[in-house]
């Protein structure tokens, strides 16, 4: 519910701020008063783009806020999705720069235009004639059906199914093309992966055979150079071994004549004790490494192997070739397991598919079961609304496509003649006409689930008389279970019990106020008789006033 409005700096208003009845509030007001002025700014407020230039004033903001009671309307997941604190009463602002930049508020959180407007989508419809358009939505006649028959929870686990099922659909389609693709190239494929599995590539290979290789064809020099080291450490008479291990026993032999040569003695040991094994283990170095002339055609023969496969598969690294080699065993793998897997999975896309046929059936059955109700309800209201002889007929035929609505053609078929055979509404029926059709459906869905705010945007146009008077009861009674603002330049509307604002120009700027018992006379009289008021009007006033 929309509990106030505030305005500054927008078009012609330079400040204005309304305080909302909960149930009907009427809007009158003189052509070019600003009534669309007042509509463009709550349509900023909503999410609207600003086109032109919204500040009248070019040296501040212009600042559009209102106040909105959200309780009941089941939107705390929204706030939930867009991070926001849920509360029971929000404000709403909008505020747009002289140079026609735009910051939008949702309680004291910044957010963006996008979010802005699909929270007002939830909190505000707007109903103005050119609205009436939408009754050539087939989304919009389904949706309505499907309101009214409360299966839009059934409506939307099928939609989900449908989601599931054109992912899978996609998926079906890529593996098909994916296949097709391999058993091009299957017999490359197949010669491919064979030859790596000849060629039995292991982890750290290239490295290792690499260094292997390295050490083999530098075997004399590096034999020659441990031989050298052994012949320093080892030799009999000159060996450093053996010329440390006697300086070592001298400086022990001091013993407490010379405590700092023992000390040396031990360090020296410690020295000796690594020489040893370094003597050792050049020894077996030497033992191991020899220049064999087969082995090192062999770790050549086998290097040649993996550079080739390199350069033939473009391999930036050996890593990179051990994940071509699994690549194509993979693939190989996938040809070779495609018609099972394509199979299964095909089996799971119709289940699926199956799912959501059986789901679209219930739903074309649940609105065949409502559309009698609907079409009756519809005509009599028209009946109320001067038309006597109108017809409505809701055409229901199933497609076979499953679409996001299901896969039913709803059609509604109009006519305002007994005499003349019934066609799709968008096509054959007037403004007026209209109008009164989508009041007729608009009463019914709010009896079906909580509406925001509606707004009502000279729906009224091209009524009088009595049809005005049944069209003003039924926006009457349909503000008793929500918020009505009606915008009406019918006397027989505005006289509705319920509260009345006048939109008026003073100093070329537009304004609003709500009226006192008294000026609503007056005001009502001016809608009957112009801008000269007669005591005759003031009394037929009266009258629709009660």
């Amino acid at each position: 519910m929309l509990k106030s409005l505030t305005i500054e700096n927008y078009a012609l208003i330079e400040s204005l701020s309304v305080e909302w009845d909960e149930h009907l509030n009427l809007i009158t007001g003189e052509t070019g008063a600003g009534k669309s002025i007042l509509l463009g700014a709550l349509g900023l407020l909503l999410g609207a783009k600003n086109e032109g230039q919204a500040t009248k004033d070019l040296e501040r903001n212009c600042v559009i806020e209102a106040t909105f009671d959200i309780k009941g309307l089941d939107l705390k997941e929204l706030f939930e999705e867009n991070d926001l604190d849920y509360e029971d009463e929000i404000v709403v602002r909008r505020i747009i720069t002289p140079a026609g930049k735009s910051r939008s508020f949702v309680g004291d959180m910044p957010v963006q235009l996008s979010v802005l407007k699909e929270f007002g989508s939830h909190l505000v419809d707007i109903h103005s004639q050119h609205q009436n358009l939408i009754l050539s939505s087939e989304e919009f006649r389904t949706t309505t059906i499907d309101t009214i028959a409360e299966i839009v929870g059934l409506r939307e686990t099928y939609r989900e199914r449908l989601i599931a099922l054109n992912s899978l659909r996609k998926e079906y389609q890529r593996m098909v093309e994916e296949m097709e693709t391999a058993r091009r190239d299957e017999e490359w494929l197949r010669y491919t992966v064979e030859e790596f599995r000849v060629a039995k590539l292991k982890s750290n290979e290239q490295a290792e055979t690499e260094q292997k290789l390295a050490i083999l064809e530098s075997a004399d020099n590096i034999n020659e150079a441990l031989t050298t080291l052994r012949n320093t450490l080892d030799d009999e008479e000159v060996g450093a071994i053996i010329s440390l291990s006697r300086s070592e026993r001298e400086l022990t032999s001091l013993g407490e004549k010379y405590p700092e040569g023992v000390a040396l003695a031990q360090r020296l040991k410690s020295v000796v004790a690594e020489l040893k094994d370094i003597s050792t283990t050049a020894a077996n170095e030497v033992e191991h490494i020899d220049a064999d002339p087969e082995t090192l055609q062999r770790l050549s023969d086998r290097l040649n192997t993996i550079y080739s496969l390199q350069m033939k598969h473009r391999a930036e690294s050996y890593d990179d070739l051990l994940n071509k080699a699994n690549e194509f065993e993979e693939r190989l793998r996938t040809i070779d397991n495609s018609d099972s897997h394509l199979k299964e999975f095909k089996q799971r896309m119709n289940e699926v598919e199956s799912e959501c046929r059986a789901m679209a059936d219930d739903l074309h059955n649940r609105r065949k079961e409502v559309c009698k109700s609907i079409e009756e309800r519809v005509v009599e209201t028209l009946k109320m609304l001067g038309m006597e002889d109108a017809q409505f007929i809701i055409s229901i035929e199933p497609t076979g496509e499953l679409t996001p609505l299901g896969s039913d053609s709803v059609k509604y078929l109009f006519t305002a003649n007994r005499t003349t055979k019934p066609m799709e509404v968008e096509r054959v029926a007037s403004g007026g006409e209209l109008s009164r059709i989508m009041l007729s459906l608009k009463a019914m869905i709010a009896e079906k689930r909580m509406l925001p705010t509606l707004i009502f945007d000279e729906i009224d146009t091209g009524v009088s008389g009595r049809i005005a008077d049944a069209m003003g009861q039924i926006i009457s009674h349909l503000s008793t279970t929500m918020q009505i603002i009606d915008i009406t330049h019918l006397p027989q509307v505005a006289a509705k019990s319920g509260s009345h604002f006048v939109v008026y120009k003073e100093e070329g700027r537009t304004n609003i106020r709500r009226l006192s018992k008294a000026e609503r006379v007056d005001e009502i009289a001016k809608m009957l008789s112009g801008s000269q008021i007669t005591e005759a009007a003031r009394k037929q006033a009266r009258i629709l006033l009660g």
